[in-house]
């Protein structure tokens, strides 16, 4: 009986996220790290150091040696990076955004398919564990409420704050659009978005409210100018509500009582999100490779596009409103 090879992975970008992905690929037991690559030569000496792996000169040589990739560098150059690597024939995990716009998100989708590859989009909350639970009841949700908050990113010197080169829409409330984008199987009738810039040139904190078609509305706010960090989901179902909190992957569940309302503690199985996402790549990978047939990772190529097109929308939305209003950013 034969054994499957492991997956020669390599990581493009191993700063504040995608030295995770080095880590995470070198425990894997279905993957083989081959190295990483990284601007920043202090970045891709810890690395080398810490995981034991190489470091290449350029991305070309590092592809070479590998079946398949993370690219975790900042969103404005996911496209360029993408491109360049499916040209080559390699399977690709890419962090949210997919893309910085929508065009180009549409081409890696296209490249992808068109060379039969693997694609992948590191929206990692939809491998978060409380999401089980709400999956589950998806058809019954009628309101949902939505908070991700954060602290403005650290400096780094030479380079933009990490997730700046976008703004905080595509930087982290494109999380929450894509996991409700997927539990309201409906259309969107409509949106009204607002959001100002207050240390970027980009909005760095913004409010929309989608109105879908099947009645359902959903209220998400994201901040990355916060005191106090939260990333907090809460559903009105027509028959309980529940509030879910992805940063300590708890949860209760509130229901209609004969003598009242009943509380419940949401049952989760804890794991590790991002092992998890890492996990679903490499075995899409390895069964694409078997059988010949192309694999679909639990958030694809057409879901990372799906929640852009969106993102892109809400922001375009907020530079309209903030030009007609007189918001401008800071200099």
């Amino acid at each position: 009986m034969s054994v499957n090879p492991k997956i020669k992975v390599g990581v493009v970008g191993v700063g504040a996220l995608g030295k995770h992905h080095a880590r995470l690929y070198s425990q894997n037991k279905l993957a083989t790290l081959v190295g990483i690559y990284d601007l920043n030569p202090e970045n891709a000496f810890n690395a080398t150091r810490e995981f034991n792996t190489k470091s290449f000169p350029d991305i070309e040589s590092l592809a070479q040696k590998c079946d398949a990739l993370s690219i975790a560098v900042p969103a404005d150059v996911h496209y360029e990076v993408a491109m360049k690597l499916l040209a080559a024939g390699k399977h690709l995990l890419i962090e949210k955004p997919i893309a910085s716009r929508i065009e180009h998100a549409e081409d890696i989708v296209k490249a992808a398919e068109t060379r039969k590859l693997v694609l992948a989009v590191g929206h990692v909350e939809r491998y978060n564990p409380v999401m089980s639970f709400i999956e589950e009841r998806a058809g019954k949700i009628r309101f949902i409420e939505v908070h991700r908050l954060a602290a403005y990113p650290p400096p780094r010197p030479g380079q933009h704050r990490r997730g700046t080169e976008v703004g905080v829409v595509l930087d982290l409330m494109i999380h929450d659009l894509d996991i409700i984008l997927r539990l309201v199987n409906s259309p969107i009738e409509r949106f009204d978005a607002v959001g100002i810039p207050v240390l970027s040139p980009n909005e760095d904190i913004a409010n929309v409210r989608i109105k879908f078609k099947d009645g359902c509305v959903a209220n998400v706010t994201a901040s990355r100018v916060s005191g106090e960090p939260m990333r907090r989901f809460r559903a009105f179902l027509s028959d309980a509500y529940l509030t879910l909190d992805y940063g300590s992957k708890s949860g209760l569940i509130y229901k209609k009582h004969p003598l009242g309302i009943k509380r419940e503690q949401i049952p989760v199985h804890d794991h590790n999100a991002l092992e998890k996402e890492l996990e679903d790549f490499i075995s899409c990978v390895s069964e694409s490779r078997r059988t010949g047939i192309i694999a679909t990772p639990k958030v694809s190529g057409h879901h990372g596009l799906e929640a852009l097109r969106l993102a892109v929308q809400i922001t375009e939305e907020i530079k309209r409103y903030n030009k007609q209003y007189g918001a401008v950013a800071p200099q």
